[in-house]
């Protein structure tokens, strides 16, 4: 999404993901869970006699962060391997009232929505529908580049790791004006256009390119597919992927807007659900916390650990703004993988991905 301003409706509760998923990879698979029932307000499972000290450390830091920065709502799951360590509203939904965040609350995700898409092509790919080196004409013979070299060069795992060879953003001033999915991608041949695969640059409007890809391919729509493969078997009762999902829902957590030290409600924009693979996911911290299991390998009827591999691989190197990882330690490389950030440290490796607006 366009940085010209930083909203807190989301950004809070979606840096949790990142907790543990690197370790999967080298973990004996587990049996999959049954599917919970809804967590209550708080869900905590104790491991080892330290773990309650630690949780308790982070939610005090937690409260300090509320107080010092007036933040209305947020909330926080942390999840190991089949177990929820962790999971709680902070705040209220709504700039004073007494309408407390909760583990249901529905929040707008922003462009860790990306991250859904990944999985969907990942679980398709599974099926034997798509493969990541398809191209994209092979689904879309009418789509265009500027280049027609470059045309014939895009394939859907450029397409999901932002290596489209497309300017930084293109074309998202036009989501934000509301224009349809096809009209966008229909303007992406007027844009110069670098080498496909060789740079990675950010996108909106090509990541969505997907959900044309998938409709041609299944004859289902993106979102009826997300619903289907993901939101439904993971028990994500409180997702869905539109304006009206959200609009719906009586247990909201409204996005916030801070003018002058302070801050006040604000509409909740239909922006971004027509690029639904870049932006469209509405989720409890619940919902997430299900989602978490599944990415830590540990939902096999849903997804395997291989096509967990393949999204989590590093395709491109991918240079950051955000200066808050340097605070973690020093830096060894930073890169995006298939709608994932995977940052290298000397000890650790951070899969992750932030995303926000109002």
């Amino acid at each position: 999404m366009l940085k010209k301003k930083k909203f807190i409706a989301v950004s809070i509760f979606v840096t949790v993901l990142s907790l543990l998923i690197a370790n999967y990879i080298y973990k004996k698979p587990e049996p999959p869970q049954l599917p919970l029932k809804k967590p209550k307000k708080i869900v905590e499972f104790h491991p080892n006699p330290e773990m309650e000290k630690v949780l308790s450390a982070y939610e005090l830091d937690m409260n300090e962060l509320m107080e010092n920065t007036g933040i209305p709502g947020a909330a926080i799951a942390i999840v190991k391997d089949t177990n929820t360590l962790y999971m709680k509203g902070f705040g209220v939904k709504t700039v004073d009232t007494n309408d407390s965040v909760d583990v249901h609350s529905i929040f707008r995700i922003g462009s860790v929505s990306k991250c859904f898409a990944g999985m969907l092509t990942a679980i398709l790919v599974e099926d034997g529908i798509l493969q990541w080196d398809d191209l994209v004409i092979k689904y879309l013979p009418d789509f265009k580049l500027k280049s027609e070299e470059e045309t014939k060069r895009l394939t859907i795992k450029h397409v999901l790791s932002h290596t489209t060879g497309l300017p930084y953003h293109t074309y998202t001033t036009l989501v934000e004006d509301g224009m349809d999915l096809k009209s966008m991608l229909d303007r992406l041949q007027d844009v110069n256009v670098g080498k496909v695969g060789e740079v990675y640059s950010y996108q909106n409007v090509a990541f969505s390119i997907i959900a044309e890809v998938v409709l041609k391919a299944t004859g289902q729509t993106y979102e009826e597919l997300v619903q289907q493969k993901i939101l439904t078997p993971l028990r994500m009762s409180d997702a869905s992927l539109s304006y009206e999902g959200i609009l719906h829902s009586k247990d909201i957590a409204h996005p916030h807007l801070r003018r002058r030290r302070s801050w006040r409600e604000v509409p909740i924009k239909n922006t971004y659900y027509n690029v639904s693979p870049a932006g469209g996911v509405n989720a409890s911290i619940s919902d997430m916390g299900m989602w978490m299991k599944a990415l830590l390998g540990n939902r096999p009827d849903v997804i395997s650990r291989e096509s967990l591999r393949d999204i989590f691989t590093p395709a491109v190197h991918a240079s950051s703004r955000n200066r808050s990882y340097r605070k973690i330690d020093k830096m060894k490389g930073n890169f995006y993988a298939i709608g994932w950030r995977v940052i290298y440290f000397p000890n650790d490796t951070l899969i992750y991905h932030g995303g926000y607006f109002n």
